[in-house]
Parts: structure tokens; sequence; C-alpha cells
């Protein structure tokens, strides 16, 4: 089929599912992975595969402006507001994921249960495990007005979240490729190597957030200084691909820098959240489309392990961090159950993942992990905003009839 007419028809059908996943009070997201799904290679077949995969390039791109949107959210004023208790709730939680997902897998893998090439996955999967949705979240509180010390706290939670769980995946990930390859870990490949990457990817995210930082005082107009964020997130991206290197490490940084060095920052953050979310819609249809049902029967126990694991981290771990600071008891009783929504960037991780291992001529495990990723969405992103609301309101921070 035609490229732009098979982009057309994703943006499309894109378009008219987030009227039907209204209907049930359903983020977009949602709505955009069941179309995918539909018209993919999978189902109805509107799209071929060879289609889908030559869509990877719109994939990179958008997955480069989710890490530069989240870069955006960083700002030092904030980050001073927010004091040591939410960074601690927040790393607390997201090491909570990773550490039971990672002990649940290893020794669901142990008992046979995973197949043999289980190592990788379980690396992997804990490390995207970390992230969750900040719109799914966003959505509830503003719909509900919500407002206390649950809200308060959640929101920044789920701003710093994604970061830490950026670095997290960026080893996680680099150890599973490693194992995947036959290599013998060592300490080069299992720290240094990931921590350099890391380094690396931080370090040309720096200066290229501060050139478009510095021009923005040369280009006045805003057309010009949304064009300046664009070429610098697309030169990231490329740059990050001939190097190696992480690329929503990379364009987060970008972001990070000049919201916080860049002029009249806000003006020119809201031209770019007005400009992505066509690029968004189609980065989730696409990942949708690429979701092989076949291997959904191999994936079976891996996911549910994953989905049940993941909840009972975030839930604990948030916990864990609330008492360490002595935050409010209804802060500890009912965050971590509102940080279960997951999406954008752990579907993103999951499509870093699938590239890596395909490049590997390990396809399979990367099919895998992706399978997981997407079917944990999309059971998230239903039962995660309704459990959001459910615990906002038994906190006593939504009121009235809802």
């Amino acid at each position: 089929m035609n490229t732009l007419l098979s982009l057309g028809i994703a943006m499309a059908v894109g378009l008219l599912f987030t009227r039907i996943v209204k209907l049930v009070k359903l983020p977009n997201v949602t709505g955009y992975l069941v179309a995918g799904l539909l018209i993919g290679p999978s189902v109805l077949g509107l799209i071929d595969k060879d289609t889908v995969e030559s869509f990877s390039i719109i994939v990179t791109v958008a997955l480069g402006f989710i890490a530069f949107s989240i870069g955006g959210e960083f700002k030092i004023g904030t980050l001073k507001k927010l004091g040591k208790k939410v960074t601690v709730i927040t790393f607390f939680q997201a090491v909570g994921a990773v550490a039971v997902v990672f002990a649940v897998l290893l020794i669901a893998g142990l008992c046979g249960a995973l197949g043999e090439d289980y190592l990788p996955m379980v690396f992997t999967l804990s490390a995207i495990a970390t992230a969750t949705a900040p719109a799914a979240t966003l959505l509830v509180v503003r719909q509900y007005k919500a407002h206390g010390p649950v809200t308060e706290t959640l929101l920044p939670v789920v701003a710093m979240d994604d970061a830490i769980g950026l670095m997290i995946f960026a080893i996680f990930n680099a150890i599973a490729v490693a194992i995947a390859s036959g290599e013998t870990p060592t300490v080069t490949t299992m720290l240094l190597e990931p921590l350099l990457e890391i380094f690396l990817s931080l370090l040309i995210g720096f200066a290229l957030g501060l050139i478009v930082a510095l021009c923005t005082r040369v280009f006045k107009s805003r057309a010009n200084r949304l064009c300046l964020c664009i070429t610098a997130t697309v030169v990231g991206v490329a740059l990050a691909d001939m190097w190696g290197l992480s690329s929503l490490l990379l364009c987060m940084m970008i972001g990070a820098v000049f919201s916080n060095l860049g002029f009249e920052v806000e003006r020119v953050l809201e031209g770019t959240d007005r400009w992505t979310p066509p690029l968004f819609m189609l980065f989730f249809v696409i990942s949708g489309a690429d979701l092989d049902l076949s291997i959904l029967p191999t994936v079976g126990i891996l996911g549910a392990l994953y989905i049940i694991a993941r909840a009972f981290g975030k839930y604990f771990g948030a916990m864990a961090g609330s008492a360490v600071v002595k935050a409010d008891p209804n802060v500890r009783k009912y965050l971590g159950i509102t940080l279960l929504p997951q999406a954008g960037v752990a579907v993103g991780m999951a499509q870093i993942a699938l590239s890596e291992f395909t490049a590997l001529g390990e396809s399979d495990i990367g099919r895998k992990i992706q399978a997981v990723v997407l079917c944990a969405t999309l059971v998230y992103e239903i039962v995660g905003p309704v459990l959001t609301k459910i615990s906002l309101k038994k906190a006593g921070e939504i009121t009235g009839n809802t």
C-alpha cells in the first residue's frame, strides 16, 4: 500500500478511536493503541508488516520529542520547590518497581516458566516497570478538580519518575543486550559502558540544549524558536543513533537545559505541545499495529507476572518512601495506587529494546518485551485512571458526586 495513504489511514482511524474511547471515559492513548492493533497486520491487515516497518523513522523521532517534553518539565525553580520529600518518594517507588519485577521474573525464569532466553527480558522489563504515564494521571486530577496532600505529591512524582526510569533503563537494557549477544558479563559491559553511554548522552544533550537556549536570543519569532527546538531534537536523535547513545536521555537533557536557560521558554514549549500531538498519535497507532498477536500465548505468564509485580512494586515502594519522609498518612496509603498508569515512555523503551535485540538477530526477545509492555499499557490505561479516581476520592481529595 502507498506509504502516505497508510499514514492517512492511521491518523484517521486514530482520530476516530478518540471519540470511541471518550464514550467509555478512557485516555486517548488507549484508543490509539487499539486502533493500530485493528488496522495492523495481526487483525484487519489494512496496513501490512512492511509498511509498518517503513514507519520506523516516525517512531524514532516521536521518541525524541516525548523525551524533550519530559525534560521541559525539569525547571530548577520547580525542583527546589518540590524539596527532598518528593525526590525520596520518587526514588523509592521507582526502585521498588524495579526490585519486585526483577525478583518475580527472575524466580519464574529459574523455575522454567519463561523459557530459555529469559534473563535479557528480566533486565529490560524490570527497568521499563519504572515508567508511569503523567497524561492519564493529570487527566483524572483536572477532570475531578482533585486537591490535597496526595494530589500535591502525585503530580511531581510522575513528572520526575520518567527521568529516573530512563537512566535505569539505559543501564539495564545495556546489560540485557550484552547477555543476549553472548558476551560474558563483566564490570565493563554491565556498569562502565552503560554509565559512559549515560554520561555522553547527557553531555551532548546539554551542548545541544545550550545552543538552542542561546539561539532563542537571536531568533525572535515563535515560529523560528519552534523550528530551533525541532531541529535540535531531530539532530539529537540522529547523533544518538550514529554513536549508539540513548536518544531518550539525550533529548530529555536538551529539553531540560532549554527550559532553564532559554528565552520566553513557556511560549516556545506551548508551541511544541501544539505541534507534537499528531506525531504522538502516529507513534501509538504504529506501536499498536506493530504488535504481533501470534506471540501473545507465549508471553501470557510473563505478561501477567509483569503487571502484578509492577503494581506491588509501585505501591509498596511509594509506601516505603512516604514512611521514610513521614508524609501524610493518606499519601502513604493511596499514592502507590495512583502510580499504575503506564504509556508513552514505557512503549518507547519497548520499541528501543525491540530495535536493539533485532539488530542482534534476537528479534523474538524484543517482540516478547514489546508484546508484554503494549498489553500491560492497555490494562494499566484502562484500570489505572479508575483506581486513581477511587484513591483520590477515598483520600477525600475529590469532593461532590462523581
